[in-house]
């Protein structure tokens, strides 16, 4: 990336209740403000900006995504004066369908299959595809480029990403294996190829991204070959909210024993379930750890669930790769949960973790993300912080250089 061209890029990421907003530089990843509304269009609306080191919180009841988009600008730039090096305004769009392989500038073209990409990701994509709106009317000189959460994914082979249903589910419905995360685990299998020493083009890694939402990929010399979310977000590890793997019957057994509709068990499925489901504590792993230090039995159950189904994917990972050269642990739970992350090492016996608990402890800072010991013949394990962000003004910034666009203002 030139360091002498603009790099400045607005990062936003619209969920179904809540916007994300980062204001930062694709060289070197320097947020110069970071920003979320929650509860869109409730009267709980609240915006909390980070910038240039002060903290703004702000009440803005019932503000959609459009007027609260407005008031981190106005909040970011009084008087709308953006700055000069401002080169363009990066998106993470969920799912991508079979459309995107990689980021791409936004037109209406993109906008229409983003939409049609909707019925797989209802929650998400319809509030991708508003966010992206809101910023073509109040960015119409910055290029918008989107970043998909399945691109990364689109390089596993058809054995992987085919379910073992009818072939013309397949050709008329696009029913496959997508997988999510992919701007996380692209960003920090970059990183651990680095921290080890080794090129990216010939580093093989299982990355495990795991926070309110999960999964683990396989990444065989920088490119996805297997991941654990499928069709939609709920397929694999257990999550916050989110069962994971369930047998197929279940939703029709659970139908017929409660009365329930199919559309309410599912939401029971994504919803109610996973963490939550099993401590009716908390889908908080920090709350689960202090009420399972505390003797619920249930919170350490969930945390037992949840750390032996992680290891049993990362095995599974291992089908699609001849070698691991590190386990990389992301996300909000794997930066920073001590215990879970111990614990599915030592369901990983297999591969001969040697964990180092003082390093574990430290969540691998001062020992290059590593958190099993150096001298070794079994696994590797790291700790890696993700910064999906960083790597959304990346692709921004590295996509407008390459088609030649200038978006300052």
């Amino acid at each position: 990336m030139n360091s002498d061209q603009q790099h400045e890029v607005l990062i936003i990421n619209c969920g179904s209740s809540s916007l994300k907003f980062a204001w930062l530089d694709a060289c070197t990843g320097v947020a110069r403000a970071k920003g979320i509304a929650e509860r869109i269009a409730e009267a709980g609306t609240n915006i909390r900006l980070e910038l240039d080191g002060n903290v703004i919180e702000k009440a803005t009841p019932g503000a959609d995504h459009g007027a609260a988009l407005r008031e981190l600008v106005t909040l970011c730039w009084p008087g709308n004066a953006l700055p000069p090096n401002l080169c363009a305004v990066g998106h993470r769009v969920v799912h991508g369908g079979e459309y995107f392989r990689e980021p791409c500038l936004i037109d209406a073209d993109v906008i229409a299959k983003i939409e049609a990409c909707a019925e797989l990701a209802p929650l998400h994509n319809p509030a991708n595809s508003i966010g992206i709106r809101i910023a073509m009317e109040h960015f119409p000189s910055l290029p918008q480029v989107a970043v998909f959460d399945t691109a990364f994914h689109q390089t596993m082979p058809k054995h992987a990403y085919m379910y073992a249903v009818p072939y013309s589910w397949y050709t008329e419905h696009k029913v496959r294996r997508y997988g999510f995360h992919g701007t996380s685990h692209q960003f920090v299998s970059t990183e651990a190829a680095r921290l080890l020493g080794r090129p990216n083009e010939d580093c093989q890694l299982v990355t495990a991204h795991l926070g309110n939402g999960c999964s683990v990929c396989a990444i065989r010399n920088g490119q996805s070959v297997e991941t654990s979310m499928g069709l939609t977000p709920t397929e694999g590890l257990v999550m916050g909210t989110r069962s994971g793997d369930i047998d197929p019957n279940l939703t029709q057994f659970i139908s017929e024993k409660t009365g329930l509709g199919s559309h309410q068990v599912n939401d029971i499925i994504n919803r109610k379930s996973g963490l939550m489901g099993i401590s009716q504590v908390s889908n908080d792993m920090r709350t689960l750890v202090t009420a399972a230090h505390g003797g619920d039995e249930n919170a350490e159950l969930a945390i037992e669930v949840f750390s032996y189904r992680v290891a049993r994917y990362v095995l599974a990972m291992c089908a699609s790769l001849d070698r691991i050269d590190a386990l990389v642990f992301t996300g909000g739970i794997g930066e920073h949960c001590v215990e879970v992350r111990a614990k599915t090492l030592q369901h990983l016996a297999f591969l001969r973790p040697e964990i180092d608990h003082a390093r574990n402890a430290a969540h691998g800072r001062g020992s290059n993300g590593r958190i099993t010991q150096d001298q070794t013949a079994g696994l590797t394990a790291l700790v890696v912080p993700t910064n999906e962000e960083w790597m959304i003004g990346r692709f921004a910034v590295q996509l407008c250089q390459k088609l030649g666009r200038n978006g300052s203002v």
